[in-house]
């Protein structure tokens, strides 16, 4: 399945397989030698919600969320079992996250999720910068400096708002700054170029990714991080390679609400070493 272009292997089992699958994630993820996906997705058993859902990065790493990943999730257990109550209630590492489908039509479902509220104090990115909130904080990367707000939607993110979103400064900057020594347990990494304050193009290196089409944390992120600096109002469209996300900062409970498709591509059986 994939959101946007950022594609993912799920797969159902018991909690007690998730250690051999995780050894696996890499192989499967691999494009030349498994299925190919920017992740492993195993949705389990849940004492606390509908489901459970663990995600395994491409570098056989485990991520506390993905916004992507739990559209699909919610639509692939919604026609896996079309009777379900709605909102379904997903549990991740972030707690538990609701998700409604707006939209049945067509190849591509459409999506609303409740990421919740982000947490902003350093302590919680987590990054090692003083104060209460990174807003506009000059990092040095590659003898270059960047101005990066930072905000954890269940996993971290670091925003930098540039003047162009090229592949260049992806590619230059964007391990660094996953690397960055500050990070101590790294960070996505989020490009983004303001069009006008309800419309904004990103571009994103993920942790234990790398380059991938979309990001739907790193979408809620960056609109959150223009908000915080005064780029964006808080509602706006989040324009990713993949296609376009519509993010919005609730003034009323302080949630992010992400809205987007996700997509079944083919269903099969693959043979693991």
């Amino acid at each position: 399945m994939h959101g946007l272009g950022n594609d993912f292997v799920f797969t159902m089992a018991e909690a007690g397989d998730l250690k051999r699958l995780q050894n696996m994630a890499k192989q499967v993820c691999d494009r030349n030698f498994g299925v190919g996906a920017d992740g492993l997705i195993v949705l389990v058993p849940s004492e606390k919600a509908d489901l459970r859902m663990v995600i395994f990065n491409s570098d056989g790493s485990e991520a506390e969320m993905c916004g992507n990943a739990i559209r699909c999730a919610a639509v692939l257990w919604a026609q896996k079992y079309p009777n379900a109550k709605e909102p379904l209630s997903i549990e991740t590492l972030k707690g538990i996250q609701l998700a409604r489908i707006t939209e049945r039509s067509g190849k591509d479902w459409k999506v609303t999720v409740d990421m919740g509220e982000p947490a902003l104090a350093p302590s919680d990115i987590p990054v090692k910068v003083e104060g209460d909130k990174v807003v506009d904080e000059v990092f040095e990367v590659g003898g270059e400096k960047l101005m990066v707000t930072c905000v954890n939607m269940g996993n971290p993110h670091a925003v930098a708002f540039v003047g162009s979103t090229s592949r260049d400064i992806m590619t230059r900057l964007g391990p660094l700054m996953e690397n960055h020594p500050d990070f101590p347990r790294k960070t996505n990494v989020e490009f983004a170029q303001v069009v006008n304050p309800g419309y904004v193009k990103m571009r994103v290196w993920e942790r234990g990714a790398g380059i991938t089409l979309a990001c739907g944390t790193g979408a809620c992120a960056t609109l959150v991080a223009g908000v915080l600096t005064g780029n964006t109002e808080r509602t706006a469209t989040v324009e990713l390679p993949g296609g376009p996300l519509e993010i919005t900062w609730s003034d009323e409970d302080n949630h992010v609400y992400m809205t987007g498709p996700a997509t079944e591509v083919f269903a099969g059986t693959v043979m693991i070493e």
